[in-house]
């Protein structure tokens, strides 16, 4: 081979190596940029859709319900509807058995859980939480003509109701059955089954709040009451997935701003007619 054409192969080696190498590095700019986009903070991501996918039970009322509209209602919906407000975006609500609720948020079935969702150092290693919004206290709930249970220490060897995959279920299961003996656990996926299987005498007592069972009680003449004291205080903060500070650094500038000008005060007085403790 001449020197000239060896100079031309030379040269078209250059070019040929210089194409390849821009290639790999635009494909790979590329999918940095794709790997970026899926990985970007959802707040950014809830602006450019302009929607708030919120996920609920929406059969937990006054926290979450549909009502006679076929709308979905509550003081749940209330503080949802608000941060969406302030974010400037829609919001969408998507209904969700409270035991799939933690799937459905890893799954993007919806961005935030507004659900009641009690802060538990377990669902913080699978959820990222906002400041707490509300602080519910949990008692004993048992038929109205029942006078043996008194508190906890009543539960042995009776038929105990429970929310399903609630934290509730989880105290039951690992703080109360090793202190008090052994009770059996009857799970359920709302709040009115639980009640009318209490008020029908199909469990002893079941645990849960005032603010909770107060409308079903009063809508279907349960006879049933709360006995003792509080046995727990539960927090509950809003949801969202691991991986988005942004986003719940902003929720919790929302919930603050609500506090402070009077609109958390007013939700909270519309569901629960009276103001929030703390």
């Amino acid at each position: 081979m001449n020197i000239k054409k060896q100079s031309l192969f030379a040269l078209i080696l250059m070019l040929t190596v210089s194409l390849l190498l821009s290639a790999c590095s635009s494909n790979s700019n590329s999918n940095t940029a794709k790997g970026n986009a899926d990985k970007g903070d959802l707040l950014q991501q809830v602006k450019d859709k302009g929607v708030l996918k919120v996920g609920l039970m929406g059969t937990y009322q006054p926290y979450n319900f549909l009502n006679k509209n076929k709308q979905m209602d509550g003081f749940d919906a209330d503080i949802a509807k608000e941060i969406a407000k302030r974010l400037d975006v829609k919001v969408e609500f998507v209904a969700q058995e409270f035991s799939g609720m933690i799937a459905g948020l890893q799954a993007k079935k919806f961005d935030a859980v507004i659900s009641q969702m009690t802060i538990t150092p377990d669902r913080q290693k699978q959820m990222d939480f906002s400041d707490p919004y509300i602080t519910n206290n949990v008692k004993v709930i048992v038929r109205e003509d029942n006078n043996t249970i008194q508190s906890v220490t009543d539960f042995k060897g009776k038929n105990i109701g429970v929310g399903l995959g609630t934290n509730d279920e989880t105290y039951l299961r690992t703080v109360l059955l090793p202190k008090v003996g052994n009770f059996n656990i009857k799970t359920y996926d709302d709040v009115i089954t639980s009640l009318k299987d209490l008020d029908a005498g199909r469990i002893e007592a079941t645990i849960n709040n005032m603010y909770a069972i107060k409308p079903v009680v009063e809508q279907n003449g349960f006879k049933i009451k709360a006995v003792g004291e509080p046995i727990k205080s539960d927090k509950a903060g809003i949801a969202v997935r691991k991986g988005n500070p942004e986003f719940v650094k902003k929720i919790n500038s929302i919930l603050s701003d609500m506090k402070k000008d009077g609109t958390y005060n007013n939700i909270f007085v519309k569901w629960f007619g009276e103001k929030p403790q703390d």
